[in-house]
């Protein structure tokens, strides 16, 4: 079943939750790699990155099991510290495995993570991050070999804002000796998630969520268990698809704090949001306004939200500009919308997004990546007759039963 079949033209209406959230469970769960023992983690969204993370952790002699959304690891020492390029190239987060392994067992052998569609996303600044812990890097055959007697905690200054950068050095620094200060550290709601849980295994961190993080080292963790925080960037793609069909939809469980640059986008554009501490409901609006937007980090517009939110601007009135500046290959979905009838007209990192009311009309496109399935997504359900999402298992890796809650507000959707 490689293709997702959208019958446009259904408004969606109804209620519908959020599931956990893939970026916050994946360093968790490589987290517990730092504490021998049975970890328990709920709300754990059953998605392709999940069972990637599952066999990477099974082949560093993890046992891993479900019960319901709740994930299981019990974490044994392995009998051999590298991350096979098999595994690792299935999914680039798998190389967050190399801070906790190095702490905890002094090596790490992990494969580099070869190319990614949407673009660069080099590990230079992990491997730098590790080297001023104290460890000794090689580069041989592909994969990055880290060893270290024991890691030292220092004070250390991130070039650029890096969420996995800052989430490797977070779980290294855990178990070094002495503190460490990670300045200009990403603020990613996520990497709030994922030291709440080092805490709760008896770390000691504090300054997460804003730019300086400090972590003072201990000597051993414990197996703990955490609930998963939502899924602010499904939150967001669930929004957009109420408003996209101009429906009513209350997107429950996310605290609209985490997406609130999409919200307050929404209604500028022109759309009314109810918002509450967890919910937030798109409602009815006939006429939508272009309106730009510029990707950033954390607290400002996602780069995982631009794709959908220019499926949602492609039928807006008058034209929006639409810039990124996280990743210098992320607009591949625009010939695809193109295909749909929008009017768009990418520059280097700028798209000019020429809006027309029901301009989209079905055709069969192809998903290039995780969010770029799901703006077509988006697009099909506005889209006058049948769209047909080509290599739909992009969007597998990140949504959990998107189409089934996509049904359940009212859309016609299945897969071939």
């Amino acid at each position: 079943m490689d293709k997702m079949i959208v019958q446009g033209g259904h408004q969606l209406n109804g209620s519908v939750r959020v599931s956990g959230a893939k970026n916050a469970a994946l360093p968790i769960l490589f987290s517990a790699l730092l504490a021998e023992g049975k970890h328990c983690f709920r709300n754990v969204p059953k998605l392709k990155d999940i069972d990637s993370t599952a066999s990477l952790l099974e082949s560093l002699g993890c046992e891993t099991s479900w019960e319901q959304d709740t994930f299981y690891v019990h974490v044994k020492k392995p009998k051999s510290f590298e991350a096979h390029y098999d595994l690792v190239r299935k999914m680039r987060a798998s190389f967050l495995c190399m801070g906790p392994l190095l702490a905890k067992y002094g090596e790490a052998v992990v494969s580099l993570p070869g190319g990614c569609a949407i673009g660069a996303r080099p590990i230079n600044l992990h491997l730098e991050a590790m080297k001023a812990l104290g460890a000794e890097i090689t580069l041989n055959e592909g994969y990055a070999k880290a060893s270290a007697k024991k890691l030292k905690g220092v004070p250390f200054l991130f070039e650029t804002s890096t969420v996995g950068g800052t989430e490797n050095m977070l779980m290294a620094a855990a178990l070094a000796d002495g503190e460490t200060i990670i300045e200009n550290a990403a603020k990613e709601p996520e990497i709030v998630d994922l030291a709440n849980y080092l805490n709760a295994m008896g770390a000691k961190i504090t300054g997460h969520g804003t730019s300086i993080i400090r972590i003072e080292g201990v000597e051993q963790l414990k197996p703990a268990e955490h609930t998963i925080m939502p899924d602010r960037i499904e939150a967001g793609t669930l929004l957009i698809a109420g408003a996209i069909t101009g429906g009513e939809v209350q997107v429950r469980g996310c605290s609209p704090l985490l997406y609130e640059s999409l919200i307050y986008k929404m209604q500028e554009s022109g759309f009314k949001c109810t918002v509450t501490q967890d919910d937030v409901t798109i409602h009815p609006c006939a006429s939508w306004v272009g309106v730009d937007v510029t990707t950033a980090p954390y607290p400002l517009f996602p780069t995982d939200l631009q794709a959908q939110y220019m499926s949602l601007m492609a039928i807006a009135q008058g034209t929006s500009v639409i810039t990124e500046t996280v990743f210098e290959n992320r607009f591949m979905h625009v010939q695809e919308l193109v295909r749909l009838g929008a009017d768009i007209t990418p520059k280097s990192r700028v798209a000019v997004v020429r809006g027309k009311p029901k301009a989209l009309k079905g055709a069969p496109v192809m998903a290039t990546d995780l969010r770029a399935s799901a703006s077509l997504v988006l697009a099909g359900l506005a889209a006058q007759g049948e769209t047909s999402v080509g290599r739909i298992y992009h969007l597998d890796r990140g949504y959990e039963k998107l189409e089934e809650k996509l049904i359940s507000l009212g859309a016609k959707i299945g897969r071939q």
